[in-house]
């Protein structure tokens, strides 16, 4: 039974990550979601593209996405951004 409401709120999350997504690619960025703890209402998302070290992405996604899924998604209490690391090796 907990896994079906778990599976029925990521959807939820899933379809409104879906519908801001367009705003967020208009700069180059993207986000892709990646777990939904219903004990803790933690979503994390991985930020992709220019979202990728950008100064803003505390404004955007705590500010912005949380918001957003906070207000659709009742379960939702705190989104937490996983950052892609970028290795640049000199040889």
């Amino acid at each position: 039974m907990k896994q079906k409401i778990k599976d029925d709120i990521v959807k939820e999350i899933e379809e409104v990550i879906e519908s801001i997504r367009f705003y967020i690619n208009q700069d180059g960025g993207d986000l892709e979601f990646i777990d939904f703890d219903l004990d803790t209402g933690v979503v994390s998302v991985r930020v992709l593209g220019a979202c990728v070290g950008c100064a803003l992405i505390d404004l955007t996604y705590k500010d912005g996405v949380e918001t957003i899924l906070k207000a659709e998604v009742p379960e939702v209490k705190e989104v937490k951004i996983i950052e892609e690391v970028k290795y640049e090796y000199e040889y």
